[in-house]
Parts: C-alpha cells; structure tokens; sequence
C-alpha cells in the first residue's frame, strides 16, 4: 500500500505517493496531463518488490498538491514543472535517483537531467526529449500534427479556459481516448484520477502552460536563465531509455526519431506496440524492464 506523504518546498506543498524500502534506491515517476499519480499503479509494484523506494508526485495543479502562497501566480513552464521535481529532491535528500515520466512528467524528468546530471543514475522518457524553446516561437508541423493540438489552440482563447473549467472531465475524458485509441478504459478508472482535476489550480496552472509554451503568457522571472538555457536544446548525458507508444494519438513516433541525438551514444529507443499516449497504464511492464536494464 502507497504511503500518501507531504513535501514543502519554497514554493509548494507537494503531495506524493511512496512504496517500497524506505533505504532502497529511489525510483521517481512523474505523470503528464491530464492524469495523476494513479498513472504509475502498473508500474509501482514490480519496482516496489524488486527493493526500490517508489516516489510519486502529483504535478502542480493535480491532486493535493497545493501553492503555498494564495496570491502566488498558477504559473506551470517547463522550468517551474522541472524546479518543483529538484525542489523535491531536495527536500527529500536524495543525492541520486532514477526518473520515468511522460508528457509534462517526462520533460520535467528530461530537464532535471540537463539541470543536475549528476543526480540522474537513469532516464527512462517517454515520448523522447520534449524540451521545448520558448523563446522562438514555433514552426507549424503538419497538418495533421497541428489538428491533433485542438486543445491546446483552444486553451489559447478565453472560450478554451472557460470552457476547460466548465468541461474538464469531458475534456480530458475525450482526450485520453483520442490519445490511447487502443486503451479501454472504464468509468471507475477514470473517474479515480478525474478527482485530481478538481484542484483548484488545475485550470490556470494547465491554460498557463499552453499560453506560455506559444509566447501567450509571461513566465517567472526567475526561470528565465533556465529558459534561455533550455532553448538551445541541451544534450542529457544520464543513461537513458526512450520509449514510445506506437499507438500515441498526440506524438506519433515518427516525431522523435531525430531525438537520439540528445541522449547519449548507444541509447536506446524502444517503439512499443499496445500502447499510445498513456503508455505506463497500458505497458507499464514496459517501463519497469526499461528501468531495470538501465539500473544493472
């Protein structure tokens, strides 16, 4: 059974899962949108009984993770997703981990790589390097690419952030569906991740990181070193694992083939069929074998 635990940074009160030996070597795995923790539930056993201590945040703006100050801006760059997981780190003194993650998870886990390399003893990323540039604004993709972003055009109006508040579960519903054609999935397991959306800085926290991704909202001033840093797409040096679902409806897999050679030589990337873009609910045996080959 996971422990439900509460870290404070300078910023937040974030609210993470732990399983497994407390002395054990620290596994993190870091959700995307729109999800939560329960995410990683496949995958959290296996390395639990294999003798890893198993952490599990919940994103800003997910669950009970919550801003410590009221008035603070819900602000969610890159940079803020990937100083809340050293934030972490740092709290729970942990001098070296292993990271999984996809979507907004796994660029948090990429960025923490760039940041602090020494840290990272293994990258498994889902999705493949999904740094962005924020400072350029970005070149449109193909026509299909770009109809597969409808919501985040959307979340750029007035009428997507009134629309994801009065909408959320349909909305998210309809994209894990889009996303992971080949995942059937019923009511009871959506609706025991539905929840996290109702914190009340799901909204501003996700229409804030589809504004600024685009140049529609201001970042933090203190993350614009790491911004500019990011924007020339640093290499990771961590040992790492790319894998992808060959089913993602979102980031098809041809869209990080050219990633490689942001990991170092001999990186392995791994397309997996039965899975789309919700890839550690449907392989999540996946992740474990992929974490294990790269901790030997």
């Amino acid at each position: 059974m996971a422990t439900l635990c509460r870290a404070r940074t300078t910023a937040l009160e974030i609210a993470y899962e732990e399983s497994g030996a407390p002395d054990g070597f620290p596994v993190v795995l870091l959700h995307g949108f729109p999800d939560d923790a329960r995410a990683w539930d496949g995958v959290v056993g296996p390395l639990a009984a294999a003798g890893h201590r198993v952490l599990v945040p919940y994103l800003r703006g997910y669950g009970p993770t919550r801003f410590l100050d009221a008035e603070a801006p819900r602000m969610a760059q890159q940079a803020a997703i990937g100083q809340d997981l050293l934030d972490l780190l740092d709290v729970l003194t942990l001098p070296a981990v292993a990271l999984a993650g996809y979507d907004w998870g796994g660029r948090a886990a990429c960025i923490a790589a760039i940041l602090q390399p020494e840290r990272v003893r293994a990258l498994v990323t889902i999705g493949g390097y999904n740094v962005q540039n924020t400072l350029a604004p970005p070149r449109p993709a193909s026509a299909r690419q770009e109809r597969a972003f409808w919501y985040q055009w959307y979340f750029n109006t007035e009428r997507g952030r009134a629309g994801l508040a009065a909408n959320r579960r349909e909305i998210c519903r309809l994209l894990w569906q889009d996303w992971s054609p080949g995942y059937r999935f019923d009511d009871a397991t959506f609706e025991a991740t539905a929840g996290s959306f109702d914190n009340p800085d799901f909204v501003p926290v996700v229409i804030h990181s589809y504004r600024h991704r685009h140049g529609n909202a201001p970042g933090e001033p203190r993350f614009d070193a790491i911004e500019a840093r990011l924007a020339a797409r640093p290499s990771i040096t961590a040992p790492s694992m790319v894998l992808h679902g060959a089913e993602d409806g979102v980031d098809p897999p041809g869209t990080t083939d050219r990633d490689l050679a942001k990991f170092p030589p001999g990186t392995e990337r791994r397309v997996v069929a039965g899975a789309g873009h919700f890839f550690p609910r449907e392989q999540p045996g996946a992740v474990v074998e992929a974490l294990r080959t790269l901790l030997r």
